[in-house]
Formats: structure tokens, C-alpha cells, sequence
């Protein structure tokens, strides 16, 4: 068990069964919160998560929704919420990605992307809201770096995150007045199970540089440790906004140079033009 930070918490993390929102389940539930796991299509990441974390002595099980279906969403805020007694904490976290170019997208890929990674968050946090508004609580959903900067054979996924972002601005103003929060993160690369099947050759130790500054790939834990924060009382003055949780990746200004190696030493000192 870790500090306790959300004990008597009722959380549900969508998209749970691995990486990220798995991470963050397990994360909330060892601070003492009871949790709902959800999971889309296979269930043994999720009944996986369940049986741990019951061990730790908080409530905890799996349901199932397919996002790409409006009506098992809605049920699935509430069978949770029913499960749970109320929720305190919901984690817009399921989502999928498209990699493909910009003239190759079908209208049903379009579609099928917005409606997992935008239409579902919406709806479902419409209805958990009856069972949050009682005592108020925290939204958090998990949008991406791609919300910041641009990729090629990103266009349809791109758009759904930075949908995202804007969706937690207007409704953390919306829902303010309810004591409900609601923020956004936005994670970089983050190391999970889809991340070296998507990726040829991948090599971990080969993040570094100007990939990622800091030096090291993500794990979901860290992730983690940011909702945790926005779903506790620490952040109570938090509101509406994105949380970039990338290792620098945004950060750094890509004209050309090594990252760590100093400008004077392509361009000399003092005064550069056009820089």
C-alpha cells in the first residue's frame, strides 16, 4: 500500500486492462482506492489488475465495454458507479491510434478513431456524472503529444487528442461549479506492451537524445504518479488544464542541433540571425 493519498476513493479507469490505464488502476489502488477496470475486448489484463489489487485490501473488478459503441459505454458508467456506490474519480484513458497517410484514410477509420477516442470519453463521463455530483470529484483524461506537435501519418489521431484537450478546458468549466475537477495528461513515449509491437526494432535504450531530453523511455507508473496527483486533494486548485508528461520531448527546440551541444558551436558567439 503507498501513502493513502486517495483512500475512500471510487475510481473507474478505462482501458485498464494494460499500459497506461493499467498502470494508473494498479497506481490508485495501492493509495487506497477502490477501483473499476475496464477492458474492450480481452479480459486478462484486467481480471489480472483485479486479483492484485485485491490483495491490497481495497474493492476492485473487470467490466467490459466496446468503445466503439455508444450504448455499452453508457452502461458502462453505470454499472461502475453501481459496483462502486457512487465515483469519486474517472480516467478517460481507453483509446486507440491509426498510422497511416493523410490520402489512405477511409471515412471508416476516420470515424471508428473519433468515436473510441472522443465520442466514448464524452459520453461516458456523461454517465458517471449523476454519481459524481453528489460529493463532487475528479476527471482526468489522457490525451498525448501528438494534442502539441506534429508527426506525419498521425492526421486522424492528432486530431482526436487535441479534441481532447480542448473538451477539458470547456468542460472543467462547466463542471466547476459542481466541485467537480476536471485536467488532462498528456503522456510522450511511454513503454507498454503495444509500444514495440508498433515499432520495428524497437530499442529502449535508444530513447534518448533529442527523442526524449531526459534521457529514458516512460513507464506507466509515471504516468501514474501524475493522475494520482490530479485525482487527490493536492491538486485541489488544478483546473482545465493538460499536464505534459513527456521527458522533455516537446520541449526542445528541433532546428538542426545535437540536444546538449552548445549553438556556438556551429554558429559562433553572440548575435545569430533568424534564430
Amino acid at each position: 500500500m503507498g501513502e493513502g493519498r486517495l483512500r475512500g476513493k471510487r475510481a473507474l479507469v478505462s482501458g485498464s486492462g494494460t499500459g497506461i490505464g493499467q498502470g494508473i488502476a494498479l497506481g490508485f489502488a495501492r493509495e487506497g482506492a477502490d477501483v473499476v477496470f475496464h477492458y474492450s475486448h480481452s479480459a486478462q489484463g484486467a481480471l489480472a489488475g483485479v486479483e492484485e489489487v485485491r490483495k491490497l485490501g481495497v474493492r476492485a473488478t473487470a467490466l467490459q465495454a466496446d468503445f466503439s459503441k455508444t450504448d455499452q459505454v453508457k452502461a458502462l458508467g453505470e454499472k461502475a458507479a453501481a459496483f462502486l456506490g457512487g465515483v469519486d474519480v474517472l480516467v478517460n484513458n481507453a483509446g486507440i491510434t491509426l498510422n497511416l497517410d493523410f490520402d489512405k484514410v477511409s471515412p471508416e477509420q476516420f470515424d471508428l478513431l473519433y468515436g473510441v477516442n472522443v465520442r466514448a470519453p464524452f459520453f461516458l463521463t456523461q454517465s458517471v456524472l449523476p454519481a459524481m455530483a453528489a460529493r463532487g470529484g475528479a476527471i482526468i483524461n489522457i490525451s498525448s503529444i501528438h494534442a502539441f506537435a506534429g508527426l506525419q501519418e498521425h492526421s486522424v489521431y492528432a486530431g482526436t487528442r487535441g479534441a481532447i484537450v480542448a473538451f477539458t478546458r470547456t468542460l472543467a468549466m462547466e463542471l466547476a461549479h459542481r466541485k467537480i475537477r476536471v485536467n488532462c495528461i498528456a503522456p510522450g513515449s511511454i513503454l507498454v506492451g503495444n509500444y514495440a509491437k508498433a515499432v520495428d526494432h524497437f530499442d529502449p535504450a535508444a530513447c534518448t537524445g533529442a527523442n526524449i531530453p531526459v534521457g529514458f523511455i516512460g513507464q506507466p507508473v509515471d504516468i501514474a504518479e501524475a493522475a494520482i496527483f490530479l485525482a487527490s486533494d493536492q491538486s485541489r486548485f488544478i483546473l482545465g488544464q493538460t499536464l505534459i508528461v513527456d521527458g522533455g520531448t516537446t520541449a526542445y527546440m528541433a532546428i538542426g542541433l545535437p540536444l546538449h551541444q552548445p549553438m556556438n558551436a556551429h554558429f559562433g558567439r553572440g548575435y545569430v540571425p533568424g534564430v
